[in-house]
This record gives structure tokens, C-alpha cells and sequence, in this order.
């Protein structure tokens, strides 16, 4: 999660939601997404809601003994204002931060508090991300044997000058390695996420990463442009002008590469930075996201979405858990979604999906302009859907743009 939350209107202090929010749940795929905001160390790229011992010190509610026991609180708490009928859970996720942290049990309890709670539909995607570094051929059989059913490691690179400039840390194959001991342990689907653009990063080494990362035979894979976020490390040196800022140009060239790699080993796009071997493969909690379903987000920074309805939880863990000791709701802020902003998420999102986006979606107008971006070779048509060329996965954000002007 981010670790700017956006404005809002004021959360009620029990959490009640819209019955508007509620109706919205009927029918609806549904999904539950964890918070771990525990990291060893800090990426000086990383942005996210996270915390490291010394940042948390012994603060009451910060610990991570305690911390799932918060998490289950909150879900007590999604329980109770979601129901009578709740309904089945198709995905968790558990993202972080460094989920692998915590140990096996704690995280399997979190999950079987979930199938108390809610159940689980039927083959249920059960998903956690780690670090290489954080896991072992042993702990992994024990989440193996939790439930959980999909993991994915964060690799970024396997140039050691790139990963020293993102304050990573792995040895050298251990990436490689912890696929093998995952698919070992009895994971149905692992994953491997990579970062380009790094200052200083040739287009070879990420040709070498891109090689590394298919060498281990993962069955999904996401390649994600770096972003350089405000108040990092690596912003700040950027502006003292000791490295520079990435390059859109290269960016597209690596973007390029990692594709045709990619579709040369036999894996398909299915969101504009993610690929698997299989329509099996694809993450189905994230799909969830850009298709708009409902999700309850438990922990510090967490955002949901139910019926139309979001809100967002307080920052800091130690906030999170005395809130809800308090027996109160965690919720900062939240906001109802307005037409016309569900109308732009829907252009956004729908085509960053290789399924594209529906016709029917468009207005009138925005039909009119589909014309001129298909003779530039952006878009193209396919049974009533408007699917994103390779040249408009590059630029899709001005490909909506163009639609919405």
C-alpha cells in the first residue's frame, strides 16, 4: 500500500458502510487482501506502508507477535458489517512489506480465520508475497501446508550494481533457487516480479535479469517500470544529481525487450506489466482489482472496495491495532465512487487487460475517437472490445486520454 493516503470524507467511528455498499456485494466475486507492513530494511525505492523494528521500536501494537491477532480483530469486525450472508472468499492475498516475516502458523491462521468467517469458494486462490531471503525449502512446505496455494518472490533484478542502487538484497541464484524449493513444497503457482529502469541499468542487464528470472521456470511473471516516489532514498539522490532519472525511451526499449523474451518462452500478457505461462497461472486477486469486484482490505494503510464504496485504514500499526482494541474501526477515510469516476477506472483499467475493454463502455463520443487511434496503431477491435496494440500498451495511459478528450 502507498504511504500517502488520499483525503476523503471521515470514516464512521464503527465502520458501518452504505446499504448502497452492501446491495453491491449480491452476486460479486469477493476477495481479502493483508497488510504486512514489517520489512527488515527499507528499499530506498519503495514507497509502500512499511516499517522496520528500529522505525517501530516497542510502541504498544506495533509488535509482530500480536499482529495477526489485530488482523483476525478487523476481520471480526468485516464479519459483523458485511453480513448476515457473507459471502464466499474467492482470493487472499497477503502483501507487504515482507508477509514471509511472520511466521507459517501466523499467517496460516489468517487464513483459516477467513474460511471460518466467510469460507472459501471452491479452489480458492491463496497468495503470498516474500522475499527470497525470507524463506527456506522447510518454511515453505509448512505455508504449503497452511493453504496457501500461489506465492511470489520479489526478485527486481539479478545485476548486483542494480540491485545495490535499489538497496535489494538476495545472493546471487537464490531467486532461482526459492522457485524450485516452492514448486517443491507443493505451490500450484509461483511468481517472480522484476523491476526496470533502474538508474544506471544497460538494456542488457535487464536482457540478463529477464534471462535469470525465465531460467527459473516460474509460472507468472510481472515487469514493472520503476517509479521514482517522493521521500525515497532513491528520489533524494536523483536530485542531489547522484544518479539520474529514468529515461521514458528506455523504459519503452526494456519494456519491448522483456515482451518479446517473454512471448519467446512461451508466455502470454494478460495486464500491461504481468505474463503467465497459462490462463491458470494469471493472478486472480489482482484481475479482481482491475476488474472492479469487491475486496476488504485488513491492516495499516489498507484500502477496500465494496459496492462501489472505498475506504482506506489509519497509516501506523500501532494506530491500526489500538483502534480496533478500542473496539472501533481502523478506517481513516473513505469515499462513494461517482459516475463519472467509475466511467474513467473502467477505461483505465479495462484496458490495461488483454481482454480489453467493452465498446458498449464508450460513450458516443469517445466511439467517434476510436478511429484516429487505431490508425495509429494503438488500438484495434475484436468482437466488440478495444484491446491495446503493442505500441498502446507503451503509451496506454494516453491512449485513455485521447478517448476521454
Amino acid at each position: 500500500m502507498p504511504s500517502a493516503l488520499p483525503t476523503g470524507d471521515p470514516a464512521p467511528e464503527d465502520g458501518a458502510l452504505p446499504q448502497s455498499a452492501l446491495a453491491g456485494l449480491v452476486g460479486q466475486t469477493f476477495g481479502i487482501y493483508l497488510h504486512v507492513p514489517f520489512c527488515t530494511s527499507r528499499c530506498g525505492y519503495c514507497d509502500f506502508n512499511t516499517y522496520t523494528a528500529v522505525e517501530l521500536g516497542d510502541q504498544p501494537g506495533a509488535s509482530r507477535a500480536t499482529y495477526i491477532q489485530s488482523a483476525i480483530t478487523e476481520l471480526d469486525l468485516a464479519a459483523d458489517l458485511l453480513g448476515p450472508v457473507l459471502p464466499p472468499v474467492s482470493t487472499i492475498f497477503i502483501g507487504g512489506g515482507t508477509p514471509t516475516l511472520l511466521p507459517p502458523d501466523d499467517l496460516g491462521r489468517f487464513v483459516r480465520a477467513v474460511q471460518s468467517r466467510f469460507g472459501l469458494a471452491a479452489g480458492a486462490e491463496i497468495t503470498t508475497e516474500s522475499n527470497p531471503e525470507s524463506v527456506d525449502a522447510a518454511s515453505l512446505s509448512e505455508l504449503a501446508a497452511q493453504g496457501f496455494t500461489r506465492i511470489s518472490f520479489g526478485m527486481q533484478s539479478a545485476v548486483p550494481h542494480v540491485l545495490a542502487t535499489l538497496d535489494r538484497v538476495h545472493s546471487p541464484g537464490r531467486p532461482q533457487q526459492v522457485i524450485r524449493e516452492a514448486k517443491a513444497a507443493g505451490f500450484a503457482s509461483t511468481s517472480l516480479d522484476l523491476i526496470y529502469g533502474t538508474p544506471g541499468e544497460s538494456l542488457d542487464e535487464w536482457r540478463t535479469s529477464v534471462e535469470a528470472a525465465l531460467s527459473a521456470e516460474p509460472d507468472h511473471l510481472s515487469a514493472y517500470a520503476l517509479i521514482v516516489e517522493d521521500g525515497t532514498r532513491l528520489a533524494a539522490r536523483i536530485r542531489r544529481g547522484e544518479l539520474p532519472e529514468p529515461d521514458e525511451d528506455d523504459l519503452a526499449d526494456k519494456y519491448l525487450l522483456a515482451d518479446e523474451l517473454l512471448s519467446r518462452a512461451g508466455f502470454t500478457w494478460y495486464e500491461l506489466s504481468n505474463w503467465a505461462r497459462s490462463p491458470d497461472h494469471y493472478c486472480r486477486h489482482n484481475l479482481s482489482y482491475w476488474q472492479g469486484a469487491n475486496w476488504w482490505g485488513v491492516g495499516p494503510g489498507a484500502h477496500s472496495h465494496i459496492g462501489g464504496t472505498r475506504w482506506w485504514n489509519v497509516k501506523h500499526p500501532a494506530t491500526y491495532a489500538l483502534r480496533l482494541a478500542a473496539g472501533h474501526s481502523p478506517a481513516q477515510a473513505r469515499e462513494i465512487v461517482s459516475s463519472v469516476d467509475r466511467h474513467v477506472e473502467r477505461l483505465l483499467l479495462d484496458l490495461r487487460l488483454a481482454e480489453g475493454l467493452a465498446v458498449t463502455e464508450l460513450s458516443v463520443a469517445e466511439r467517434g475517437r476510436v478511429p484516429h487511434l487505431a490508425a495509429r496503431d494503438l488500438v484495434q477491435s475484436a468482437e466488440d472490445r478495444l484491446i491495446l496494440t503493442l505500441s498502446g500498451r507503451l503509451l496506454a495511459d494516453a491512449v485513455v486520454r485521447d478517448l476521454l478528450d
